[in-house]
């Protein structure tokens, strides 16, 4: 965890001035009148496919009567802004990035496990004369083309 590095970005919605801070896990940074702590930072590894950025923050504003009030705590992830927001008149704070390194993993599969079930299901429903339907869940990349190696093998 020490070994992470996170950069976050701070609004200040008063004067539209934009801060990145870096911080490791278990830093502080103060800006202004607000105090942004990052407890965690996580990305997903490099062989998995779906690519997510999250950050553990704590963020702490300044009332006019010099004490502090905790306005939030939690995930704050970078390609789901929406999921989980600071919600501040005057701030906002997201992730940008998170650098960590990881063990080696596995090596990455030569096609999705599903593609082989979506193959033959498309083939199966194009040869019993009905219209061939491609599969609406899998993202068009991600299924390779059936090739004449899979015909000859059902």
């Amino acid at each position: 965890m020490g070994q992470r590095v996170a950069v976050l970005g701070i609004l200040n919605k008063r004067n539209g001035i934009v801060q990145n801070i870096a911080l490791h896990p278990g830093q502080s940074a103060r800006w202004k009148d607000v105090i942004v702590r990052l407890r965690a930072c996580e990305t997903t590894a490099p062989w998995e496919e779906e690519k997510l950025t999250g950050a553990f923050v704590q963020v702490d504003v300044q009332q006019p009567d010099r004490r502090w009030n905790r306005i939030f705590s939690g995930w704050l992830y970078k390609e789901s802004p929406s999921l989980n927001v600071v919600e501040h008149p005057v701030y906002d704070v997201w992730p940008k990035s998170c650098e960590m390194t990881y063990p080696a993993g596995p090596p990455a599969p030569a096609a999705p496990a599903s593609s082989s079930n979506l193959s033959s299901a498309s083939k199966s429903a194009g040869a019993s004369g009905g219209p061939a339907k491609s599969p609406t869940a899998v993202p068009p990349t991600a299924a390779p083309p059936p090739s004449a190696a899979d015909n000859n093998a059902t």
